[in-house]
């Protein structure tokens, strides 16, 4: 199959390229930055690339399938999400243990379990298997149960004890779930509420999500790291 290639106008599959550009280029750095600090940081900083480089291996597909047939790619979507959403959720357990934090197996778990029905959801809603606004209004059930325990269950209690950067950390990274991921939502309003289904939109939104929290999510982790293991990052 000859190779395609993005139409002058096509400002949605600008943002696929610039995003899978964006996600390999920022795998890289992490992982080289983590050869650089602190043992106990350098697992945070090796799940920030895994997150980067899966959603990376996903927007090169996602882009083509958007090239080449102009339409929302559903279910690479939800498959570079049920990977990289968990990976993000871990990340609070890491930098707390990274510091001698612990939190419980129930506090994760409602997060595995608040993230499972978000996602799951969303994607019977956007795939056409159940009502598009029965599957908002379900996945939005499972943000508020993440947004719950990270504001007031026992990792954001964790968090507190920690103290210090870690704190500042947590608290930006979960800034990052109420406002970032409210990115999300608001590309499905755009794609399945505004009058049909408009794929250039909620592409477009879904993109930019993408690009600030996976990224900027694993810069909060790298900075965090980067002070910890002194000035000079060893």
């Amino acid at each position: 199959m000859d190779k395609m290639f993005l139409a002058s106008g096509d400002l949605v599959g600008v943002t696929f390229w610039l995003v899978s550009i964006a996600m390999v280029a920022s795998t890289v750095f992490f992982l080289y930055e983590g050869l650089r600090v602190k043992p106990q940081w350098r697992l945070s900083l090796l799940v920030a690339g895994l997150v980067t480089l899966v959603a990376g291996v996903h927007y090169d597909y996602m882009r083509d399938f958007w090239v080449v047939n102009q339409a929302t790619p559903i279910v690479y979507r939800y498959i570079d999400w049920l990977i990289t959403v968990p990976l993000l959720m871990i990340e609070f357990f890491i930098i707390l243990r990274a510091v001698g934090g612990a939190v419980g197996a129930a506090s994760f778990n409602k997060l595995l379990f608040g993230t499972l029905v978000m996602l799951v959801f969303g994607y019977l809603g956007e795939a056409g298997v159940m009502s598009a606004t029965l599957g908002f209004w379900i996945g939005m059930v499972g943000w508020a149960i993440i947004i719950h325990e990270i504001y007031m269950g026992a990792a954001a209690q964790a968090s507190g004890a920690a103290g210090g950067a870690v704190q500042s950390a947590f608290n930006a990274m979960r800034w990052i779930v109420l406002v970032g991921w409210a990115i999300y939502p608001i590309g499905y309003v755009m794609g399945y509420f505004m009058g049909g289904v408009d794929d250039g939109a909620l592409n477009m939104v879904y993109n930019l999500a993408d690009f600030v929290n996976k990224i900027l999510f694993g810069l909060i982790i790298w900075n965090l790291a980067v002070k910890d293991s002194g000035d000079t990052g060893h």
